[in-house]
């Protein structure tokens, strides 16, 4: 597609992975398009003006700054521009990411009052993030990069952690532990004893290493898929002048995540996740992934006779291999293995982009089989259980006890999924 075709859309190097025109196609009824421009082509289309409205993402939110007719004072004051409209023949550049942003903070709870605040990254975003940092009351901001220049306020990532026992919120504005790179972490916000909160602008995946890792130390973390649909709405209020764009920033993003979040299923060998994973598939329309049928169509082998052939270890590598290609999917169901938690790398990565379910089926209920080699028998069950059952657990986000008829728990469980607040990735994690 060309870019004389925009009408509303948005401009950017690399739109692949974008979730921005399902978001304004859920908005309102406008036709919205990603235009993916090379560096070169950027003068162009903005001189040829034939746009009414865009939005401006990596790495061109400062690059269009000179061709516009008139910026917003707090564009200005920013330095970057993420939204444009052509109006009266004129080009005029708004910043709806500090909308975004600092509603992105409110919701998740993250309170920059009084904190010393350290910022990833040096880009267009990380202005917005020092500017909604010093609006909110911040007592100090650093801005951190691989190449910190010598004057300003810029730190290297050596200098962060030398101040680590100062900081008190981070925020990351670098595509660090962005998809395909999203086992990459950011920092490491274990080794920050006093964080009262932990947010990145990446949205995909979900909930990246860096988010992951701060929820499990039980404070306020949170992706960017939030700041992705509140700039959205506040770039649409401006396209149309229509002050209910904003007012539908909420069901929007309840829409969108719920669209892109996976259902991840752990639990027992006999607990239901094939079963009750193709129900919640069929009744939700998301895909569904079994990760033993695709070790099976990836080996050849049935499970069972890969395990007694091959042994435990190979089979587990399988498997990781299996789940770290299914992990980057996004609105599917996802039924595990049962031994998948043994690996801590392979709920990792399904909990980046899912919601995980343990399926607490009562043991007595669980029957041993010879399918299953490694609980063909009581015994060898419960020894299993014992091990597996904490881990299980500890990768919850929800803790699903499994009764009644498959068609009754698939129901329930869903219903439970509704009323669970959204994890790490876009809020705050927890065990219900």
């Amino acid at each position: 597609m060309g870019w004389e075709e925009v009408r509303y859309g948005c401009i950017g190097e690399h739109l692949g992975h974008s979730f921005s025109r399902e978001i304004h196609t859920m908005l309102g009824d406008y036709d919205y398009r990603l235009c993916e421009l090379a560096p070169e082509e950027v003068e162009s289309f903005l001189l040829a003006k034939k746009f009414c409205g865009i939005n401006v993402t990596i790495p061109y939110k400062q690059t269009v700054i000179p061709y516009l007719d008139e910026v917003d004072p707090a564009a200005r004051r920013i330095g970057a521009v993420n939204t444009v409209l052509h109006k009266n023949g004129k080009l005029i550049g708004y910043n709806t990411d500090y909308y975004g942003m600092r509603a992105l903070l409110l919701r998740a709870g993250i309170d920059l009052r009084g904190q010393q605040v350290a910022i990833l990254g040096s880009g267009g975003t990380s202005a917005t993030a020092w500017a909604v940092a010093q609006d909110a009351g911040a007592a100090g901001i650093v801005r951190v990069s691989r190449h910190p220049k010598k004057e300003g306020d810029e730190i290297g990532y050596a200098e962060l952690y030398r101040r680590a026992d100062r900081i008190g919120a981070i925020i990351n504005t670098t595509p660090v532990g962005m998809f395909p790179h999203e086992e990459e972490l950011a920092v490491d916000p274990t080794a920050f004893a006093h964080l009262c909160g932990v947010a990145d602008a990446v949205y995909h995946p979900l909930c990246t290493s860096l988010v992951c890792r701060a929820a499990a130390m039980e404070i306020p973390a949170t992706g960017g898929l939030y700041m992705l649909v509140a700039q959205a709405a506040k770039a649409a209020e401006l396209f149309f002048d229509d002050l209910s764009m904003t007012e539908k920033t909420e069901a929007v993003f309840q829409r969108i995540l719920w669209q892109k979040q996976n259902i991840v299923l752990i639990g027992m060998p006999g607990s239901g996740k094939s079963t009750l994973g193709r129900r919640i598939a069929d009744l939700t329309g998301k895909a569904f992934y079994d990760s033993d049928a695709l070790i099976e169509a990836r080996t050849g082998m049935t499970c069972g006779a890969y395990l007694e052939t091959r042994g435990e270890e190979a089979f587990r590598l399988e498997e990781t291999a299996v789940l770290r290609e299914v992990s980057q999917k996004s609105g599917c169901v996802i039924a595990t293995g049962g031994g998948a938690v043994t690996r801590r790398e392979n709920t990792d990565m399904l909990m980046r982009n899912g919601v995980t379910v343990f399926l607490d089926r009562p043991l007595a209920d669980i029957r041993p089989t010879a399918e299953r080699p490694l609980t063909r028998n009581r015994e060898l069950l419960e020894r299993k259980y014992a091990v597996r059952e904490p881990l299980y657990r500890e990768a919850a986000d929800v803790i699903f006890p499994v009764y009644g008829s498959p068609e009754e728990a698939a129901g329930r469980l869903l219903e439970t999924l509704r009323r669970t607040p959204e994890k790490g990735g876009n809020v705050i994690c927890g065990k219900y």
